[in-house]
């Protein structure tokens, strides 16, 4: 496997959601400011006889880079494929749902991130193909609770996963062994195995004897956030109403994030911040909450002093962070060209491949047996079996009731909220309060 290093596409909802990764994304060729592009029939400007299909995306897709566009176009002679870049998640979903309600603009398949995608099963989803009637499509061949997130209540399946971003506990070893704590990942996962509660304690254990100026974790925003991903419910319930204030699933996470911080078990960073990335280089943690496309991001910060000085373990419960899907806009001039290709991108074969070449997690659950998946090792983290690994948690990920606003509450529980415990030392309740107020009054503009 490759794990080339790239820059984190799917961070930029996410940032929005725990001060993850706003601003981070790498634009692709045929950058622009608008999600789509001329969607009409006939030769499109492929030329003679040939149909061209436009793509629009965010960030650094992968699907260009690893070839599959290329592939594809060998493959149907007839089609020649466009891809069509806005560089930022936060700049290209306004612009898609604007061009969604006139009904013009549009790229013939638009890419759309899982922050995004309860917006547009509930409220946009008429506007969009239902691409589980599409010959080739295997409901069965996707993980379940990917496949119902880009459906709709009424069952039409407007968005087929790509790839999805299961999480583990990335941890340096050479931390853990000067801190007295086993270094193999299967100890290491049987540690808080089931429980985040376990996962404080072993940061306790850590804070007695590891290195001075090292801390167990980077902050307690990210702590906060893995709870979240890992429960069944969050946000919203099952009914689509908000819960947020209610939910036992955002108390735990709140607690466990407070109690990190109050136990002086965080390094107070703020993910996908200059200090954090200057932290991976350092040394100064020696745990962090990963999904898949975090190690080449880990292997680009830490440099070469941190090869084989990371592995990865379980996490006490697997959540998921980060996906996207693919949609095909009713109002495009090609429609059947438009959705046989989402189809054959997505398929488990394609999405082996994507992860193989990018890092891109599969949405496919029939992609974990194929070699590029079920073989795979990184070996800036000592050969670590990463696809086994990451096939496990993504199989473990709880189905979680995901709503549009979900990105707008996870920032105001991170940035106004448990930052402000973390580094100010802000008291709790005082933080609690505060968030929940600013994200009232996010919710009634």
């Amino acid at each position: 496997m490759r794990y080339r290093t790239r820059t984190p596409r799917r961070a930029a909802t996410l940032a929005a959601a725990a001060a993850l990764a706003t601003g981070l994304l790498a634009g692709c060729a045929e950058d622009s400011d608008e999600p789509g592009g001329s969607s009409g029939g006939g030769d499109g400007g492929g030329g003679k006889g040939k149909t061209t299909l436009t793509v629009g995306v965010f960030g650094a897709f992968g699907m260009q880079e690893a070839g599959l566009y290329d592939e594809y176009e060998k493959l149907n002679p007839d089609i020649d494929i466009k891809q069509n870049s806005v560089q930022r998640n936060e700049n290209y979903w306004p612009a898609l749902l604007t061009h969604l309600s006139s009904g013009s603009g549009l790229s013939d398949v638009q890419a759309v991130e899982v922050g995004n995608i309860a917006e547009l099963t509930g409220t946009h989803s008429a506007k969009l193909v239902d691409l589980g009637r599409t010959a080739g499509v295997d409901k069965g061949a996707y993980l379940g609770w990917k496949w119902q997130q880009g459906t709709t209540k009424d069952g039409r399946t407007v968005g087929l996963g790509t790839d999805i971003g299961p999480t583990g506990i990335c941890y340096r070893k050479d931390l853990f062994e000067k801190a007295g704590l086993p270094t193999d990942r299967e100890e290491v996962g049987r540690l808080w195995a089931g429980d985040w509660n376990k996962y404080l304690e072993a940061g306790k254990r850590y804070k007695e004897k590891g290195p001075k100026g090292t801390s167990f974790v980077d902050g307690a925003t990210g702590v906060m956030a893995a709870v979240h991903a890992s429960g069944k419910e969050k946000f919203y319930d099952a009914d689509g109403e908000l819960v947020y204030k209610d939910s036992a699933g955002v108390r735990e996470g709140w607690e466990l994030g407070a109690r990190f911080a109050k136990e002086g078990l965080t390094a107070k960073l703020q993910q996908f911040q200059p200090s954090w990335d200057q932290a991976f280089a350092n040394g100064s943690f020696a745990t962090v909450t990963c999904p898949p496309w975090m190690l080449g991001y880990i292997k680009d910060k830490a440099g070469d002093k941190g090869e084989d000085r990371w592995d990865v373990a379980a996490a006490p419960r697997p959540g998921n962070w980060g996906g996207s899907f693919l949609t095909v806009p009713e109002a495009g001039g090609n429609k059947e060209e438009a959705a046989k290709l989402v189809a054959w991108l997505t398929a488990p074969k394609q999405q082996a491949k994507l992860f193989d070449e990018r890092a891109s997690f599969p949405s496919a659950e029939a992609a974990y047996d194929l070699p590029e998946v079920k073989d795979a090792k990184n070996p800036f983290f000592g050969d670590t079996p990463v696809g086994k690994i990451f096939a496990e948690a993504a199989e473990g990920v709880p189905v979680q009731p995901i709503g549009p606003k979900d990105g707008i509450i996870s920032q105001y529980l991170a940035d106004t909220g448990m930052l402000g415990v973390d580094q100010k030392g802000t008291s709790p309740d005082k933080a609690w309060d505060k968030a929940m107020k600013t994200i009232d009054n996010a919710l009634d503009q």
